[in-house]
């Protein structure tokens, strides 16, 4: 996947700015998909030259004026060719994992702090993610909007979100433990 389609994806729910992009970006998309705001933009304007999304000018009095964008025709048949074509396999690619790796080599007091924040930054994004699930389903239980929700896609790939950074955490506390007591059985020797 490139980063356009990700664009291309969080701009089908509406007209966006940059900054817009940007906050929507940070809410959905990063659930999947990271990206700088610098890079939104570059990338916005590649989609507009290309012909993928369509930008206009808001004149604005008290503010600097802004460009909105949104999905063209074009688009939105790049998006269902991508959507059609064969998903590659996902990959972990983490240093904390390398880092769990040489532990037992080098020292375990620094990874373990690092497995304990990351486990704490996992806690404060489940918070985050359990939010906005309850905002995108409104007054619904979770099975009535499955079923009838009008746009479920950013639910699910929230649902996602949710999932992983449960297990991540749950794997950083899992192996902290794991480092603290091996740590301590070779202090009593």
């Amino acid at each position: 996947m490139a980063l356009r389609h990700a664009v291309l994806a969080a701009l089908l729910d509406g007209e966006y700015s940059g900054y817009q992009l940007a906050k929507a970006f940070d809410i959905g998309v990063a659930n999947f998909w990271h990206a700088l705001p610098q890079q939104l933009y570059a990338e916005l304007a590649k989609l507009e030259k290309d012909g993928l999304v369509s930008g206009r000018q808001v004149i604005q009095e008290t503010r600097p004026n802004k460009r909105l964008f949104r999905v063209t025709d074009a688009g939105r048949a790049e998006l269902e060719t991508f959507a059609a074509a064969v998903s590659k396999p996902s990959f972990i690619r983490d240093d904390l994992l390398v880092k769990v790796q040489v532990a037992d080599r080098i020292g375990t007091a620094a990874v373990i702090g690092q497995l304990q924040e990351r486990a704490a930054a996992a806690d404060g994004k489940i918070e985050l993610l359990g939010d906005l699930l309850r905002r995108l389903r409104g007054d619904a239980d979770e099975e009535e909007f499955l079923l009838r929700g009008e746009r479920i896609g950013p639910y699910l790939t929230c649902l996602r979100g949710l999932a992983f950074e449960r297990e991540h955490r749950d794997w950083c506390l899992r192996i902290a433990a794991v480092l603290e007591a091996r740590q301590a059985t070779r202090t009593e020797r």
